[in-house]
């Protein structure tokens, strides 16, 4: 339990290197989105998606008749006269539309004609014309009864360009409604739906079971925008055509299918370049009047399109989330961004995750809004994304390399002292033994004398070693006397050589020995890396000491290094009496350490009637994630 709690806290650190900066990036993302500096952004993105969509089918249930150049030059008069829209309403309503809209200003008389075209307004009764009611007014036809006349107007974001669709509105003179819901309604009323306040909510507008989505300040990618009235999010139709659109001419040569017209929603509009009654989009495909505009009488009907289309064929109508789950998915996709800094190793295989992330990012928000009509933040969620996935890396990596050099220094720590603990750091505890014996006689002296000549030479093998190349060094294996052993040679040969060395080394316990048995088989090593294996000569040199010094009357001396049933071993067996002791000396801690690092196990118990056995054991197969192969 305290290992596992351990490596918590060990790779609590780790992330901790990214998740405080990488935050601190969410936190500003989010701040710039809160003061609106990333909306342009956001409605340049939610364009694209519209553009980028399949086309749709002609929308036949609405007949666009738009005045165009070729008939304003045969009537040789603008605005068109009274008598050739009231021509026109006349023709149009002979061949039984549903709803015929007029979406051109009278207001004031146009000559000559006026007397016809107020005959027509009292005559058709499916007729609804327009008024202008914001910010500048525009009067209605003045015959016309209030239920016969909507607003035409508009609400374009600050780059000029047309997003949503006002459907109604107060007013000086009331609560009024657009001409496109007028017309939506009127269509609708044939198919035994009327308009009513939604359910969800009470303020918004529904038809039947579908409740159209009400635009609030901070609707998608708007942040803080004026939501008077009740607008919607405009779902334009794509597609390259979209509605069928004849001319004031088509209509007065014949130039059309009667069933056209029939049971239609027809609007009568302008769409001569020259009048300039266009509105600026991005988020349609379009070639006339021009790139990114659209005719003011083609808005109207992609309005109706939109609401005739969401009741009576489930089209997607727009929505957003509230605020509170827009910033939990921009903290949700930053944290992603921190975990693939994290979890990545190479800057490229980063580059790759991440371009990957963001790519999925885009696709399943472009799905979303294709599918379902969901608008998700996608600029403020990319930018943290890529941010932290990318910036945190450096960071990842910088702390990696430090970390690396902290080890890589530890290790050389531990090696030196491994060195120094297994060559004079036993030289000297014979010689202090042999001190707190308290002989002191000439014999004892002089070889006290050859024991402390040892350890001044081993200390100085020891620092000319040191003084190598640190590759030499890290792929070396230095055991005194100017021994230094490569361990890039396979391992029993490594190992063999470190038996021989320590036996000759001047223990008094190996002066009784008499039976030595050597077992040093060769076996697969790949899985062993140049630490490992300085631990296994280590751990090798280590038993052989503690034999040397402590295994009193010691004949018979066991080494092998096997493989058996899956497992390698590693094992000493003596006969001598050996100490017991009750504190884990240093030797046993590395030890340990070295059987964790193998995912094995180290044993050293005393056998019966006498021997001690010091074996070390480990898997003979790699582990990866805690799965064996």
């Amino acid at each position: 339990m305290a290992r596992l709690w351990r490596r918590v806290k060990e790779e609590f650190a780790i992330w901790r290197v990214g998740v405080l900066p990488g935050m601190a990036v969410i936190g500003l993302v989010i701040l710039a989105r809160l003061t609106g500096s990333m909306q342009s952004l956001e409605w340049l993105a939610f364009d694209n998606f519209l553009r980028l969509r399949p086309a749709e089918p002609i929308d036949e249930r609405i007949v666009i008749v738009g005045i165009n150049e070729k008939d304003i030059r045969n009537l040789r008069q603008y605005p068109i006269p009274d008598r050739e829209i009231a021509a026109l309403l006349y023709k149009l309503h002979s061949l039984a539309p549903r709803v015929i809209g007029l979406d051109i200003v009278r207001d004031l008389p146009v000559e000559p004609g006026h007397t016809e075209l107020v005959a027509a307004f009292g005559e058709i009764k499916n007729l609804i014309a327009i008024e202008k009611v914001l910010p500048e007014q525009i009067a209605p036809p003045p015959t016309l009864p209030p239920k016969q006349v909507c607003f035409t107007d508009q609400i374009t974001d600050a780059d000029g360009k047309l997003r949503r669709s006002l459907l109604s509105t107060p007013t000086s003179q009331g609560y009024k409604f657009s001409l496109s819901l007028c017309l939506a309604q009127a269509y609708l009323a044939r198919e035994g739906l009327s308009l009513e306040n939604g359910i969800r909510d009470p303020a918004a507008i529904r038809f039947g079971n579908t409740e159209l989505p009400r635009f609030f300040p901070n609707s998608g990618g708007y942040v803080r925008t004026d939501a008077g009235g009740v607008q919607v999010l405009l779902n334009f139709r794509s597609g390259a055509e979209r509605f069928r659109i004849l001319s004031l001419d088509d209509i007065q040569t014949g130039n059309f299918k009667p069933e056209w017209i029939r049971d239609r929603i027809v609007i009568i509009g302008i769409t001569a370049s020259s009048v300039k009654d266009f509105i600026t989009t991005s988020a349609v495909v379009s070639a006339k009047p021009a790139s990114g505009r659209i005719f003011g009488v083609e808005v109207q009907a992609h309005a109706i399109s939109q609401i005739i289309s969401a009741v009576l064929n489930s089209r997607p109508l727009f929505y957003s989330w509230a605020d509170g789950w827009d910033y939990i998915w921009i903290l949700g996709w930053g944290i992603l961004g921190i975990a693939l800094a994290k979890l990545t190793k190479s800057p490229y295989i980063n580059l790759l995750a991440v371009g990957i992330a963001s790519s999925g990012l885009i696709v399943i928000s472009y799905l979303l809004l294709l599918y379902w009509g969901w608008w998700v933040p996608l600029i403020p969620a990319i930018l943290v994304l890529s941010l932290n996935g990318i910036g945190m890396t450096a960071l990842y990596q910088y702390d990696q390399a430090l970390r690396s050099r902290i080890e890589a220094r530890q290790a050389l720590i531990e090696r030196t002292f491994e060195t120094i603990h297994n060559g004079p750091l036993q030289t000297l505890a014979k010689a202090l033994k042999r001190v707190r014996e308290k002989d002191s006689s000439d014999e004892v002296i002089v070889v006290l004398e050859k024991d402390l000549e040892k350890l001044n030479h081993e200390l100085r093998g020891i620092y000319e070693f040191l003084q190598r190349e640190p590759l030499s060094q890290d792929r070396s294996l230095y055991l005194g006397n100017g021994l230094s052993l490569s361990l890039q040679d396979p391992i029993h040969a490594v190992l063999y050589q470190v038996y021989n060395h320590t036996l000759e080394r001047e223990f008094p316990c190996f002066s009784t020995l008499k039976v030595k048995i050597v077992t040093f088989d060769p076996i697969d090593e790949r899985y062993l890396n140049i630490e490992q294996k300085r631990g296994l000569c280590r751990f090798l040199e280590e038993a052989l000491c503690n034999v040397g010094k402590h295994a009193i009357g010691v004949t018979r001396l066991e080494v092998s290094y096997t493989k058996n049933e899956g497992w390698y071993t590693l094992k000493i067996v003596d006969d001598g009496l050996g100490i017991i002791s009750y504190r884990e000396g240093r030797g046993t801690q590395q030890f340990r350490n070295l059987a964790r690092q193998l995912k094995g196990k180290f044993t050293r118990s005393p056998l019966s009637p006498r021997g001690t056995l010091c074996e070390l054991s480990w898997p003979a197969t790699r582990l990866f994630f805690g799965i064996r192969f």
